[in-house]
């Protein structure tokens, strides 16, 4: 059973000291097929899996979920809601400095790789206070930049009835390497007139349930064996995403 934190009430939290996982998402375009709270959805979703393996083991509260993140690079297009760096950077770090009044740990779970420069800041912040802090991006295996295969296949297996197939189109599908100065100067509005960085192709529910099973599996182990790294990210076995890589993906 999965334990929430908006399910409790203070006595409940009493001398527990939990861990306290926070879904961080985005409200952003996603192609013209997928629905705008995708990051969320997926984040949420990953977060209450390992949430329930580990209910027998861990003290652990699943915060309400982060709608809003820094997403500047998707505002050519209708319904994207960015609060920029420096709003995300001090919302987190508001948070974990409230929170860990009480809580033992804060986990960050990120489901939009352009909340990733202010998220790692404002964690590195909390944690160079004594606080501790990590955050763990949700990058599924074999994955797409944004709303190809992957992002389609995992909200077919979430909310079908969300996803547009017939509307789905691919995108640029170089490699970030390739497309990052374009992003960089022209955002996502000027590299793909969908929105979308990959192709939707072949997605299917089958292949999301694999994706989401096998991150929220990963991310049940690291949070067991809570190694972090210097920069706070969780699971310090891998390496960190290097910044050709963190702001684009999801």
């Amino acid at each position: 059973m999965i334990a929430r934190l908006a399910d409790q009430s203070w006595p409940d939290l009493a001398g527990r000291r939990p861990l306290v996982v926070l879904p961080l998402g985005s409200c952003e375009q996603h192609g013209p097929h997928l629905p705008l709270d995708t990051d969320l959805a997926v984040a949420q979703d990953v977060t209450e899996r390992a949430a329930a393996l580990l209910a027998e083991d861990i003290s652990l509260l699943v915060a309400p979920g982060q709608p809003y993140g820094a997403s500047g690079e998707h505002e050519g297009f209708p319904g994207t809601v960015s609060i920029g760096h420096e709003a995300l950077s001090l919302l987190i770090v508001e948070i974990g400095r409230s929170m860990l009044r009480w809580a033992g740990r804060l986990l960050v779970v990120n489901g939009h790789g352009g909340n990733l420069p202010s998220m790692a800041g404002a964690v590195a912040k909390l944690r160079s206070e004594g606080r501790d802090t990590a955050w763990w991006p949700c990058l599924p295996a074999g994955s797409d930049l944004h709303a190809g295969h992957a992002e389609t296949s995992m909200m077919l297996a979430l909310r079908a009835g969300a996803v547009h197939a017939e509307r789905a189109a691919a995108g640029p599908c170089e490699p970030i390497e390739q497309l990052l100065d374009r992003l960089t100067a022209e955002s996502v509005r000027g590299v793909s007139e969908y929105g979308v960085l990959g192709d939707p192709a072949g997605a299917s529910a089958e292949l999301g349930e694999q994706l989401l099973a096998g991150m929220s599996a990963r991310l049940a182990a690291d949070i067991r064996a809570w190694r972090v790294s210097e920069q706070g990210r969780l699971g310090c076995r891998l390496s960190a995403p290097g910044p050709a890589t963190a702001g684009v993906r999801a």
